[in-house]
């Protein structure tokens, strides 16, 4: 299978170095002002940046290429470029987080926050730390994991926080805090390897398929 990498940073090269053991080769390159669109391709994978992705989506749609897009921070063009993506027939993995522990992490929060919508005693909270280059803030997961409670009917207030510092590759922390003590539940990624390797299994995934999709149904098969 043959990848476009679209945005060429850590990710992008960490995809690039992973490739081969996940069946893919790299046909091509597209990083800011450099890069041939014209070069055949099965999938895009687009670690670029949200101020690049509608341009970038826009060549994905005139190809009808398959996307998976990683880039966090574009959630006000999502309803423009899922109405794209239905016109053209094009299949589109985009999840703010690829990670497998990541995404499993998600259910367990689900549930917490189940349990919890009753306690009106417990307040709760959701804190992310990133590296320093990190853009957006919060992060896309932590967004995803307050829509994950919300969506679990936990209807008061979640204070959101972040931390940008250092090389932190990601920590995400839940939090519910009552009278007389204190909940946390805690997902920490040590490297990225494991964004990168969900990446390129959704790459594989959305081979042959229309629609919008997430990680989460990559991993329901």
């Amino acid at each position: 299978m043959k990848l476009l990498l679209v945005g060429y940073g850590k990710m992008g090269r960490l995809i690039e170095e992973l490739a081969p053991a996940h069946g893919c080769e790299i046909a091509g390159r597209i990083d800011v002002g450099t890069g041939d669109w014209t070069v055949p391709a099965d999938v895009a994978v687009d670690f670029s940046t949200a101020e690049a992705l509608p341009a970038n989506f826009a060549r994905y749609v005139e190809r009808t290429l398959p996307a998976v897009i990683g880039t966090t921070g574009w959630s006000t063009h999502e309803a423009d470029l899922r109405a794209q993506a239905e016109r053209a027939g094009l299949g589109v993995v985009a999840a703010a987080n690829f990670s497998i522990g990541v995404n499993l992490f998600q259910l367990v929060v689900a549930e917490a926050a189940r349990l919890m919508r009753a306690r009106d005693d417990y307040g709760a909270w959701i804190h992310e730390a990133h590296h320093a280059t990190k853009r957006d803030a919060p992060s896309g997961t932590a967004l995803v994991l307050r829509d994950t409670m919300v969506g679990a009917s936990y209807g008061r207030p979640i204070d959101m926080s972040s931390t940008r510092a250092g090389a932190i590759p990601g920590v995400h922390t839940i939090g519910f805090d009552g009278p007389s003590d204190t909940i946390e539940l805690t997902h920490t990624a040590r490297d990225r390897r494991g964004f990168a390797a969900g990446a390129l299994l959704a790459a594989r995934w959305i081979q042959g398929r229309r629609g919008w999709y997430t990680m989460a149904d990559v991993l329901r098969g």
